[in-house]
């Protein structure tokens, strides 16, 4: 008989922490009666600002549409290439796709999971020698680290193009001194319930230091609006937080530095505890990752059977991701750099993630540790 699954992320243990905390912010809500683009929304949007130490904050409805405003304030079309990896969540590919622009897809370092800078490099060329203009960059924070932000926006200025973080995964995380949300164009992240720092439900922001890019992005989440509703000065969307969001978002972000600094210390013990049997997620100098995802590498062929040796201890786990963008049925007809993309499809077969999130109790993840090293060792 297996044993009693354990959660993979417990949002629950969240929950009971802050519980009276979050129905007073709801109650809130509830008895002023501003549901839409009420005070929380643009309370949450200063402090989540002042957390980065971007200018400014701009709240919207998911982390997809947080990337979809900031291409149609950049104007991506048809003949427009946007760089970016393949190994991530379809939703970085999606955004350009759907304004009809062209996803040109980079490979990944082994190490970091991150965008390589001399695959995006060999991209760009490859693009414009395909006929295609590439304007931009997607670079993805996977599973909670930074992209090489020192080595990526050289490339950018040197070749024109302007740079987005994908931090989806990665608000909070910190690059040689500075958090995610300062570099580049503009930021976004995501604040599905999942997330390091999620809501309950969806929600999302873009964080930037241009001024005009924020006031645009600002009237693009209101279908365009100028000086009032009823004065659209663009096509836009209904790309909105909704207060209810925002407020729950302002009561986890009190707490979420003191939650990245437990997600640190359960990687710490991961690595300690697995390093001898699996690869464990190397973190690169002068960075922290909020450990969105714990994500292991494994020998060709040993996934599976870890997968099932887990499962039958109670403990789940999930792969991030089985089949990348290159390779999926809607992209596949998109180009990647060189044809092909070798860290990527090698990584799609050997990464494997386990249970991460600030209450895992160290009895448990013994439990997990023990469990895997019986099966690998």
């Amino acid at each position: 008989m297996s044993a009693p699954m354990m959660p993979f992320i417990d949002l629950a243990a969240q929950r009971t922490r802050i519980a009276d905390r979050i129905e007073e912010a709801v109650r809130k809500v509830i008895h002023h009666g501003a549901y839409i683009m009420g005070p929380e929304v643009f309370e949450l949007e200063k402090q989540l600002a002042a957390y980065c130490g971007a200018k400014h904050a701009v709240s919207c409805a998911s982390g997809t549409d947080a990337l979809t405003l900031v291409l149609l304030a950049k104007g991506v079309k048809p003949g427009v290439a946007v760089l970016c990896p393949s190994f991530t969540f379809a939703a970085t590919a999606e955004a350009v796709a759907l304004l009809g622009g062209t996803p040109f897809f980079v490979d990944v370092l082994p190490d970091t999971f991150n965008i390589d800078p001399q695959s995006l490099a060999a991209a760009i060329a490859e693009a414009r020698q395909a006929g295609l203009n590439p304007e931009g960059v997607i670079a993805v924070d996977l599973f909670g680290q930074p992209a090489d932000y020192d080595a990526i926006e050289p490339i950018c200025a040197r070749e024109n193009l302007w740079l987005i973080g994908d931090a989806a995964q990665s608000f909070g995380a910190t690059y040689r001194g500075r958090k995610l949300g300062t570099f580049g164009l503009a930021t976004t992240t995501s604040f599905f319930p999942a997330k390091p720092l999620g809501a309950y439900g969806d929600g999302g922001a873009i964080f930037t230091d241009d001024d005009e890019l924020a006031n645009v992005l600002r009237s693009l989440r209101v279908h365009g609006q100028g000086a009032d509703k009823y004065d659209n000065v663009r096509i836009g969307v209904t790309g909105r937080l909704d207060t209810m969001q925002a407020a729950v978002l302002i009561e986890k972000l009190a707490i979420f530095p003191d939650e990245i600094v437990a997600r640190d210390a359960i990687a710490a013990r991961y690595a300690e505890g697995l390093r001898d049997v699996a690869i464990p997620p190397m973190v690169a100098q002068g960075c922290q990752s909020v450990w969105a995802q714990y994500t292991i590498r494994l020998k060709p062929g040993q996934r599976d059977g870890l997968v099932a040796a887990l499962k039958a201890a109670g403990v789940p786990t999930a792969c991030y991701y089985p089949v990348p963008l290159h390779r999926q049925t809607a992209y596949r007809a998109f180009p990647c750099v060189g044809g092909e993309l070798p860290i990527t499809d090698r990584l799609a077969q050997e990464v494997l993630s386990l249970p991460m999130h600030p209450y895992l109790a160290p009895e448990a993840q013994a439990r997990i540790i023990e469990a895997a090293k019986k099966h690998l060792a």
